[in-house]
């Protein structure tokens, strides 16, 4: 039990650009249960705080990727299939990547070297975005959950 509450200690002060990986857990899990699911059991089954869970959740149902039902019998599902939803699709709902130049952007001064820089952190950033969609593109839920134990439904 001390186990499992320093583990959702540490999940509930988790930080914007990990909410991709418990997405795709809660995805996982949502993939594996045809019915509506509580916040309260997904969070349980990822050892997260169900309010930091909600906040991630509510930006996948607004992107499309889950529904929700409200109320005491109340929960999310996905809305579309597990095949149909990429990595890509979870990403970019996220808007996980707060661009990788901004804390780079702000090293760089307004002088003429200053914007130099400034224009060489966005084009390689920028790049890097791209590249990480496309390699983000060819997997989807499914294939998550077909690596993933099937013994833990």
């Amino acid at each position: 039990m001390k186990e499992m509450n320093a583990d959702k200690e540490r999940c509930a002060s988790v930080a914007p650009h990990k909410w991709f990986g418990l997405s795709l857990q809660a995805l996982v899990i949502l993939a594996r249960k045809p019915d509506i699911c509580p916040s309260a059991e997904i969070a349980s089954r990822l050892h997260a705080d169900a309010t930091l869970l909600r906040r991630v959740l509510v930006k996948l149902a607004r992107e499309q990727l889950i529904e929700t039902r409200e109320g005491r019998d109340g929960g999310y599902r996905l809305k579309r299939s597990p095949e149909s939803i990429t990595l890509a699709d979870v990403y970019s709902a996220l808007k996980v990547a707060e661009p990788l130049c901004s804390n780079m952007l702000d090293t760089a001064c307004s002088h003429e070297f200053g914007s130099e820089m400034k224009a060489a952190f966005t084009e390689i950033a920028n790049e890097v975005e791209r590249k990480t969609l496309e390699a983000l593109q060819p997997y989807t839920i499914a294939d998550l959950a077909d690596r993933t134990l099937s013994t833990s439904k």
